[in-house]
């Protein structure tokens, strides 16, 4: 059986990993959330608040399972949050912490977990962390966004280099995904151009209907998860190099 742990699968990309996942008789899907929207005789929903840390670990081990039969454990760190749009110096301290805490500590303490559990199983195992373009280039309005996953990138690296110190076989990778039609866009064509001055961009991108469909991506991504040759890719990846 190959086992697959996704955060923020109650909708946009993590859902339609999921389903995409799912449509593989021997697969297992746990999906991490706080409101279950998928129902499936393979699939586990597992309730969880992703921005309170504290009830993250102190349900971790509900995540993780110990899985003797597994032909491959598969990590898909997707759940992120934009938070508030707007310039520093004008939103709340809570912001910052809300933002940090969902796109990078929270995937820091599953990555953590993910290699520790499964440090003495010799099947494949890959942990895929969801990032954004936004991690490399500075958007104004975005600063948490930007700064927290640029910040899950270099964790990406690090952890990456050290499975290889270690000669283990894990790899890890930091995809970004380009711009898809999920919730998060609505969220951004509404913003005030006066705090994020590229609302007019992605207000364009979805009126040319140049938005990504969440399913077309998810089957991408997971038909990329199951080549063997990724094991010399870059850490870092941008969907359109995907083949």
């Amino acid at each position: 059986m190959h086992y697959y742990i996704i955060t923020g699968a109650s909708r946009g990309l993590g859902k339609a990993l999921a389903e995409e996942i799912l449509k593989q008789p021997d697969t297992r899907v746990v999906g991490v959330s706080r409101h279950a929207t998928i129902e499936h005789e393979r699939y586990h929903h597992q309730p969880l608040d992703l921005s309170d840390s504290v009830a993250v670990e102190n349900n971790l081990t509900k995540v993780f399972g110990q899985w003797n039969d597994a032909k491959s454990i598969t990590l898909i760190n997707n759940a992120g949050v934009l938070g508030e749009i707007g310039y520093m110096g004008e939103l709340p301290n809570e912001h910052y912490g809300f933002v940090f805490t969902v796109n990078t500590i929270v995937p820091a303490m599953f990555m953590n977990t993910f290699l520790s559990v499964y440090a003495s199983y010799q099947v494949p195992r890959t942990v895929l962390n969801i990032s954004s373009g936004a991690a490399q280039r500075p958007v104004d309005g975005w600063g948490a966004y930007c700064a927290s996953k640029s910040a899950l990138e270099m964790l990406s690296l690090v952890a990456q280099k050290e499975q290889d110190a270690r000669n283990t076989g894990v790899r890890i990778r930091a995809l970004s995904p380009g711009v898809i039609d999920t919730g998060m866009q609505e969220h951004i064509r509404s913003a005030d151009e006066q705090q994020f001055s590229e609302v007019p961009r992605f207000a364009s991108l979805h009126q040319e209907g140049k938005l990504q469909d969440a399913s077309e991506v998810a089957l991408k991504i997971v038909q990329w998860i199951h080549k063997p040759e990724h094991q010399t890719d870059d850490v870092l990846v941008q969907i359109k190099h995907l083949a």
